[in-house]
């Protein structure tokens, strides 16, 4: 079994060209499943049923799965066993039917414009807000991931032609365009603050603590968390929930899916059709104070 997950993790990495974070939950996720088939002794992957996928399903949520995480898990068994097949190992995918629990759509969490403007207003103009100011403009000019920010280079800014490459390493690269005032935010940053934080001169990250070196996912929490607390928004706030911002703001403003999809990495349409939800929800709203006889 060893041999046939490394192979796995080696054909996502290599020609699905997924990135690293979901690569980690692929395996995880099939990991997993491993385990569960040697307690049942089934010593060969072939050797599953369809009966042995539902015996998973009903495992986990003994267990107290969330209904999300056992959405994933089987379709991560599943898109195992479609590897399996191309392979020629098996002939079928006993994933393939399986009825996965329905999970209840959880009313997408963002900030409005002006909660927005409040947040990005916090930083003040000490060495560790500059840093901080553009952070905050990057995160919400781009609606990139945390794990996509805390990455970034000095060489991944370009200011002259007024963009940022992100997420090249984990194989989903793009080129993301600036505003004029994240612009204006990282030049800041960049000409005096960043130099006078640096420990080590061959550090290449954007944006570092403290003690010199790269700012990691913990410490950019901290920062959201610490600026929500003084804008005194009551709201939950976090990375995810400014790039939920940044994706509803844009359809707001006349942005088509298609291009918000390439903005925000995503590899589906599907999941950038999430954030239609929230633009239905807030034309009701225009039309509820707008009409006569709304």
């Amino acid at each position: 079994m060893e041999s046939i997950l490394a192979e796995f993790e080696a054909y996502l990495f290599q020609e699905k060209k997924m990135a690293r974070n979901s690569l980690q939950a692929y395996r995880r996720d099939v990991r997993g499943f491993a385990g569960f088939l040697k307690e049942k002794n089934i010593h060969r992957f072939s050797d599953a049923s369809s009966a042995t996928v539902i015996s998973y399903v009903l495992y986990l949520k003994k267990i107290g799965r969330t209904t999300s995480t056992i959405n994933r898990k089987v379709a991560s068994v599943r898109s195992f066993y479609n590897f399996l097949i191309r392979r020629g190992d098996v002939t079928e995918n006993p994933a393939e039917q399986i009825r996965t629990p329905k999970q209840e759509r959880k009313a997408l969490e963002y900030l409005s414009p002006e909660e927005v403007e409040l947040l990005l207003a916090q930083p003040d103009g000490s060495r560790k807000g500059i840093r901080d100011k553009a952070i905050l403009e990057l995160i919400y000019a781009t609606g990139m991931r945390v794990s996509e920010l805390v990455m970034l280079d000095v060489g991944d800014v370009n200011l002259k032609m007024d963009f940022v490459a992100c997420g090249s390493e984990q194989g989903s690269g793009r080129i993301i365009p600036i505003g004029r005032l994240c612009k204006e935010a990282l030049i800041a940053y960049l000409e005096t603050d960043r130099a006078s934080m640096l420990t080590d001169p061959s550090e290449q990250a954007l944006f570092i603590n403290y003690t010199g070196h790269r700012l990691t996912r913990q410490g950019l929490w901290k920062i959201i968390r610490h600026y929500a607390d003084k804008a005194g928004i009551r709201k939950r706030i976090t990375p995810q929930i400014l790039r939920h911002s940044f994706a509803v703001h844009m359809l707001q403003n006349g942005a088509d899916l298609k291009s918000l999809q390439e903005l925000l990495g995503h590899e589906e349409a599907a999941a950038t059709q999430v954030y239609l939800t929230a633009e239905k929800e807030n034309l009701k709203e225009v039309y509820a104070k707008a009409h006569p006889r709304a």
